[in-house]
């Protein structure tokens, strides 16, 4: 069963990644979300557990936006213990864990755990339980470490695909090298200080020329605060050729002014 075009170039990462174990999943487009979570956050084993409509199903697909390779692989299996068996270690999600002693991670901690787990060789599996009840106790006790997202306390509702995402995210970001903050400048780049200097020296020169700064005692504080406001941002250097060519024109436009007719 496959999509219109096959979908993404999904594949398995080289060495050992997460095991995402659905049990008990309710609706096909859940599983198809899922699926479809899994992918953007470069997850690609996925285990279903005594799926309630059997597989495949076709509404999967229409559901995973094009995620096909990762529902295609899916494994199914009839409980719990078997899903887990070939893995080193098992993880679960559970939003409300008691009478239990045993060590709980949030989300983030989880997938650092996961890296770690995976730079060993070891194989890793994190269990979702069904839409309605989530996880029972006995599907808890085939873990050896609990995952709890720390949400807003008076509403942690998800749905099975938002869990999978919050979890696919952090395990794609525990190695992911973007900077947190970028400048985008497109063909330009950010100015020197040196050229932003050159510009603020005509602005205040011109400034002075049209009376602006003719005030004595304002005089310093207004460039202080003209320097700031430059200063504060990065400006562009597509930016300063803007500024410098206002400045031109109202220069222009005050000795124009100021010519007799």
């Amino acid at each position: 069963m496959t999509g219109r075009d096959g979908g993404a170039d999904l594949s398995p990462p080289p060495g050992e990644s997460p095991i995402v174990v659905l049990v008990r999943p309710q609706l096909a487009e859940n599983i198809g979300a899922v699926a479809r979570a899994m992918g953007n956050g470069g997850l690609f084993h996925l285990r279903l557990v005594a799926p309630r409509d059997g597989w495949p199903q076709p509404y999967a697909w229409r559901a995973a936006a094009g995620a096909d390779r990762i529902l295609e692989a899916a494994r199914v299996f009839p409980d719990v213990a078997s899903a887990v068996a070939d893995c080193h270690r098992v993880l679960a999600t559970c939003p409300r864990p008691r009478h239990v002693i045993i060590p709980v991670l949030t989300a983030r901690a989880a997938a650092e755990e996961l890296r770690a787990i995976a730079a060993r060789g070891l194989r890793a599996a994190v269990l979702f339980g069904p839409e309605r009840a989530g996880l029972d106790a006995e599907d808890l006790a085939r873990a050896d470490t609990l995952v709890r997202y720390p949400l807003n306390p008076v509403f942690m509702s998800l749905n099975l695909a938002q869990a999978v995402m919050v979890l696919a995210y952090e395990w794609w970001t525990a190695a992911d090298t973007t900077p947190p903050r970028v400048l985008m400048t497109n063909e330009t780049r950010p100015a020197t200080k040196a050229q932003l200097e050159s510009f603020l020296d005509r602005l205040v020169a011109e400034l002075d020329a049209s009376g602006f700064l003719d005030h004595a005692q304002k005089r310093p504080g207004m460039i202080r605060n003209l320097r700031h406001w430059f200063e504060r941002g990065e400006v562009t250097e597509q930016e300063l050729r803007t500024l410098h060519g206002v400045v031109t024109e109202l220069s222009r436009g005050r000795m124009r002014r100021g010519r007799p007719e």
